[in-house]
């Protein structure tokens, strides 16, 4: 089955997300900044990222960003509620830097696994 690690500072979105995910079949890893995400990631890589943009430590661009040069097949979603600026930049940014799929906070949990399940598949 397929690895998917959350990065978020969020500690309610990672759970939310984890056991969503972990309903539908998939191993999950949790991070809660970006510098931890890529130690984790090197260490046990995913088959796909679901990153938050607005973080602590590594901010979200940064670790797309570097997961892309290191990783260039890696799917990764990206997901903000925004912070200094809308989210809406954060993710229109995240989309530049390499994310597959971008998610405006608060997302429906159903369009997250659909957006999971479909890059999994490609």
């Amino acid at each position: 089955m397929a690895r998917i690690l959350i990065i978020d500072d969020e500690p309610n979105i990672l759970l939310m997300l984890k056991k969503m995910l972990e309903r539908s079949g998939y191993t999950v890893d949790m991070a809660i900044n970006g510098m931890e995400g890529l130690e984790l990631f090197r260490k046990f890589p995913a088959d796909l990222i679901i990153t938050d943009i607005v973080m602590p430590e590594k901010e979200g661009l940064e670790t797309i960003r570097e997961i892309r040069n290191e990783y260039p097949d890696v799917k990764i979603i990206a997901i903000s509620g925004g912070g200094r600026i809308d989210s809406t930049e954060y993710l229109a940014s995240a989309r530049l830097f390499g994310a597959s799929r971008i998610f405006q906070k608060p997302f429906k949990q159903k369009e997250i696994l659909s957006a999971v399940k479909e890059l999994l598949e490609t």
